[in-house]
């Protein structure tokens, strides 16, 4: 199952986190690293910071968006240490590590480690099943950003190797990847756009809230089709009632 872990990291300012995240990840068994706009890579610094795990590196995959890192993930869970004016489902690492090894039974799980000062944004957050966030000490809660890859490997190949994760049944269809979600968020939108339920000069939280309650009911492939078939029912029958449909 471990193969089947990603581990992600967004623009990344400094090239030693990256090779020091790669060495932290080989220490624990994992080796799919994707780095989404870093400041710097391939870079001296990083490959000597890595130690031994340049094989991680230079198996790294460098990507413009995080969109593209995590588009055929089934389940992304991204790090933040400080809450948000909409909250999504919050994990401890412990608990984060046995539900990817879970996840990961069905595909590939993705861990989104943010910016080394700002972490992620509240777009890139959007993009996120869950988030983990590592019970540091409040008064100097100051974790380099490849300890915390460190901490959250260290769980997960704890997890993997004292309990047995049972295979599970394969489902009757596939649950949606992050792509084909992103498609049904976008169809969704363009819909209530047209049905004049939001305004597009004035969106507000509708989306954000809407992108959240459908990311926690986990949609199936077979469902987000269902789902978009629907959004094209009452984009047809909108067309109708103005008259302009044929």
């Amino acid at each position: 199952m471990l193969e089947r872990i990603r581990i992600v990291l967004v623009n990344t300012s400094h090239p030693g986190n990256i090779g020091a995240a790669a060495r932290a990840m080989k220490t624990m068994g994992l080796s799919d690293l994707w780095l989404v706009a870093p400041a710097a890579f391939p870079d001296p610094e990083a490959s000597a910071l890595a130690s031994g795990a340049e094989d991680v590196l230079s198996g790294a995959q460098v990507v413009a968006t995080l969109d593209q890192a995590v588009a055929d993930a089934v389940w992304v869970v991204g790090t933040s240490a400080r809450l948000r004016a909409i909250r999504w489902p919050l994990l401890e690492p412990r608990a984060c590590a046995a539900r990817a090894l879970a996840e990961a039974g069905q595909g590939t799980v993705a861990l989104v480690f943010g910016r080394e000062r700002s972490g992620l944004t509240n777009e890139e957050l959007d993009l996120c099943h869950a988030l983990v966030n590592i019970p540091a000490n409040p008064d100097y809660a100051s974790l380099n950003l490849a300890q915390a890859v460190q901490v959250l490997s260290y769980e997960l190949r704890t997890q993997w190797l004292g309990s047995a994760v049972q295979a599970q049944q394969t489902p009757e269809h596939p649950p949606a990847t992050a792509r084909e979600m992103e498609g049904l968020f976008a169809h969704l939108e363009q819909t209530l756009y047209e049905l004049e339920f939001i305004s597009p000069e004035q969106p507000g939280q509708m989306m954000r809230r809407l992108r959240r309650l459908f990311t926690r009911a986990r949609p199936d492939r077979n469902e987000v089709n269902i789902l978009r078939g629907i959004l094209s029912a009452a984009q047809a029958k909108a067309l109708d009632k103005t008259g302009t449909g044929s």
